[in-house]
């Protein structure tokens, strides 16, 4: 047993929780990764594993008991837009009816501390420039919805049982550890940087979805996170509720957008080569805009992004993608 406190990490073998264990360990916790590694790595995790589904309520309840868990960071849940709309019942019964147990058993083994990853998706089609968490919530897929279901229930674990609970709404999370251990890694991969690098390598077709759009250049605008800076505001939210804080909902943003072809141009100018791209429809419900107001996590949180400017984004996203993709012309 360690005299640090432990911190079980749902999720914590996938992208950011992995990066978020780091941190943890960093801080001076020791994080206990619970993952059925359905789409997480193995070779991701730092510290000790216990593998697991969140609905195993045995397993979850072991995991508890055996390590002595005084919170919780909840990253596990399916997260791919595009098939939450064909398959929307594998979103609530992983993200909604998953959370549900992991609650229960925080409940039954008295930890009463978590740490939630929800995601700007909780907006829906919101359009702006500067969103502020008093934005409405109307999220347009179920993944979206599925996580402003979980934050609604923790709004009630708060009120009915005590609980400190944050609920931390990332944009677009990006770039890798500086030290190239870990980064993005999935096998259908979505996200824009990491397919834009993989294109780059040969490995997969790249299309721009909409170049007539009312921006600059034509192509919509989001807020890019990086992902250590991610894993730092849920250490700053962790140490906020031991210190008593109740939680809340707050966004995970820079408040600066970019462009896709601001990224592209981001790319060629680090990497020295043009990523091979179409253009392409836009995709229906893809917003103009969705960028971050983070000044109330500012405030709170104290959260200032220290690698978050777009050159260190792509700079260790590159540096990770050649170890993990490596070159193969077609």
């Amino acid at each position: 047993m360690t005299d640090r406190p432990t911190v079980l990490v749902t999720g914590g073998a996938g992208y950011i929780g992995s990066h978020a264990c780091r941190a943890l360990t960093a801080a001076g916790y020791q994080p206990v990764v619970y993952d059925n590694l359905s789409t997480g790595h193995r070779s991701f995790v730092a510290g000790p594993l216990v593998t697991g589904d969140l609905l195993d309520g045995p397993v979850l309840a072991r995991a508890f008991a055996d390590h002595n868990i005084t919170a919780v960071m909840h990253f596990a849940a399916a997260s791919l837009v595009g098939e939450s709309m064909t398959d929307p019942q594998k979103y609530y019964i992983n993200n909604v009816q998953g959370t549900l147990s992991l609650l229960q058993a925080m409940r039954n083994a008295g930890c009463h501390r978590i740490v939630f990853s929800s995601t700007g998706a909780v907006y829906g089609n919101a359009d702006s420039k500067e969103l502020p968490e008093d934005f409405p919530c109307a999220p347009i897929n179920p993944y979206g919805a599925s996580k402003w279901m979980i934050e609604r229930m923790l709004a009630d674990y708060r009120s009915a049982y005590g609980f400190g609970a944050f609920c931390l709404r990332y944009f677009n999370a990006s770039g890798a550890d500086p030290a190239g251990g870990i980064g993005e890694l999935r096998d259908n991969e979505t996200h824009l940087i990491p397919r834009a690098m993989m294109a780059l390598q040969g490995h997969v077709d790249f299309a721009v979805f909409g170049d007539d759009y009312d921006t600059p250049d034509g192509t919509a605008i989001r807020d890019y996170i990086h992902v250590t800076d991610l894993a730092a505001a849920h250490v700053a939210a962790l140490k906020l509720l031991e210190g008593g804080h109740a939680g809340g909902s707050f966004n995970l943003g820079t408040g600066s957008g970019f462009s896709v072809r601001q990224i592209l141009d981001a790319i060629r100018q680090e990497t020295g080569r043009e990523v091979p791209h179409t253009v392409k429809p836009r995709r229906a419900g893809d917003p103009t805009y969705l960028v971050a107001d983070p000044s109330a996590a500012r405030k709170v949180l104290n959260f200032v992004p220290r690698h978050s400017d777009l050159a260190t984004v792509i700079r260790t996203a590159w540096a990770w993608h050649q170890k993990a993709h490596p070159f193969r012309p077609r």
